[in-house]
């Protein structure tokens, strides 16, 4: 009888030991953590109770729905590497203006003179358009630095207006050689622009103060000295009948005119050039050095001249 009562008291002390065991792994989940009360059939982020999702797949355990995607992981590394950088140059071109860009150039080119020549070859050439464009800006600039009221040709507005008016005058002095044979082939280019840039002269205030004349006298010299030597080069080139069906001895007639006698020597050369006499009385005009003799009547015929 003792030693049955020994077997039963062993068999409960099994069996209590077996219930602890089996509690302990119904009270601890898989990743060693301790299952809460409210673990029990609470909807985890998915919306589904985990008791649901205990299953024998391994897509469907625990782990798997809160195990992060690959994408997720990518987007989760890139917020965290996000920190400030300088905008690469495209960008930050975009932002300058026109006159800073033009700025930073010529820094650029003054600290490193060879590069000098690859931004000459890069940047186009100017037109006479473009040129005439800027050039009437810099005219724009010395109109509004006049003063209001007052006399416009006194000391006081040639004072303002002073620094304006050297820019444009600088200017018209960098732009004109340009467009100067040998640097510019067609004549008729040449004779455009120094068309256009002898009225801006025309234009330039003349001013009480004599001295203060002196610029605008040095453009007038400067300029002629420009027409003279388009003239002598489209001579050469046989282009002096050109000058004259094109009316450019017309127009620097004009231009004498208009500068009080300063461009004289340009009106010379032109017609040294072209030959241009006017009417005779027989009413006859002569193209010298062309062998014609151009009659207002009859039908033209080649004489040698010598």
């Amino acid at each position: 009888m003792q030693v049955l009562c020994q077997a039963f008291v062993l068999g409960l002390l099994v069996f209590g030991a077996r219930c602890l065991v089996l509690e302990l792994q119904l009270t601890i989940l898989p990743g060693g953590r301790k299952r809460k009360a409210d673990d029990y059939g609470r909807p985890d982020d998915s919306g589904y109770p985990e008791d649901e999702q205990m299953n024998t797949s391994p897509s469907h355990s625990p782990n798997a729905y809160n195990r992060p995607t690959h994408s997720q992981s990518r987007i989760k590394r890139q917020r965290n590497n996000v920190s400030g950088r300088p905008l690469p140059l495209s960008r930050l071109l975009e932002t300058v203006d026109v006159n800073a860009l033009k700025s930073i150039l010529q820094v650029m080119c003054d600290r490193h003179p060879e590069l000098t020549a690859e931004v000459s070859s890069l940047v186009p050439r100017p037109t006479v358009s473009s040129a005439l464009s800027t050039l009437n800006n810099y005219e724009a600039s010395v109109r509004s630095a006049f003063p209001y009221g007052g006399n416009s040709t006194g000391d006081y507005a040639y004072n303002r207006v002073r620094p304006a008016l050297m820019q444009l005058l600088d200017a018209l002095s960098d732009y004109t050689p340009h467009f100067l044979p040998p640097n510019e082939a067609q004549a008729s280019t040449s004779l455009t622009f120094l068309d256009e840039a002898t009225n801006i002269i025309h234009r330039l205030p003349t001013w009480d103060n004599p001295v203060h004349n002196h610029s605008k006298n040095m453009a007038y010299e400067e300029i002629a000295k420009a027409w003279v030597l388009v003239v002598q080069e489209a001579a050469k080139r046989g282009a002096g009948i050109g000058l004259h069906t094109g009316g450019w001895d017309t127009k620097l007639g004009k231009h004498v005119e208009q500068s009080e006698g300063r461009m004289q020597a340009a009106l010379t050369q032109m017609r040294q050039s072209v030959g241009w006499m006017g009417d005779s009385g027989n009413g006859q005009r002569r193209i010298g050095g062309l062998g014609f003799n151009m009659h207002s009547t009859g039908v033209q015929v080649p004489v040698r001249s010598w």
